[in-house]
């Protein structure tokens, strides 16, 4: 039995701690400076909430801004609460920490971005290991370059 490192979900994991302990910085002490988020999330996740009308017209994906206006931040292990106005309208979201596609703070040009995989058929998987071993086969060898030259 072959086990293997699933450094994938790690690296994501990690990644959506990090976002947790941003969230939970600006929830007590605010946006400092000039820093803001754009948040992209899923809004099919099955535990996203938010109001009928923005699911509607938002049906797969939703980015939000986090910056002059917000309300009611709450940070909790799995996700985030928060309200945000849309066109006066102040509402209510919950957005689920595995719902984020995006996490971007231009102000100081960080972002994140989480990959997704949606497994169609057998089909595609067997095309897309075919073209990884294409592609692994066409690479060249590694060259080694030594830097002692232009050590001092």
């Amino acid at each position: 039995m072959s086990k293997s490192i699933d450094y994938g979900n790690l690296m994501h994991r990690a990644m959506r701690g990090l976002i947790l302990e941003v969230l939970r910085a600006v929830k007590r002490e605010g946006l400092p400076g000039q820093h803001h988020f754009f948040i992209t999330f899923d809004t099919r996740h099955p535990e996203a909430e938010l109001a009928d009308w923005l699911r509607e017209r938002y049906p797969e994906e939703m980015t939000v801004v986090m910056q002059h206006w917000y309300d009611g931040l709450d940070v909790d292990e799995d996700g985030f609460a928060i309200t945000l106005n849309f066109g006066d309208s102040p509402e209510p979201l919950y957005i689920p920490f595995d719902a984020i596609r995006t996490f971007v703070d231009p102000s100081v040009e960080f972002g994140l971005r989480f990959e997704t995989q949606d497994i169609d058929d057998e089909d595609d998987e067997d095309e897309d290991e075919d073209d990884e071993l294409d592609e692994a086969a066409s690479r060249k060898e590694a060259e080694v370059v030594s830097l002692d030259k232009w050590r001092k």
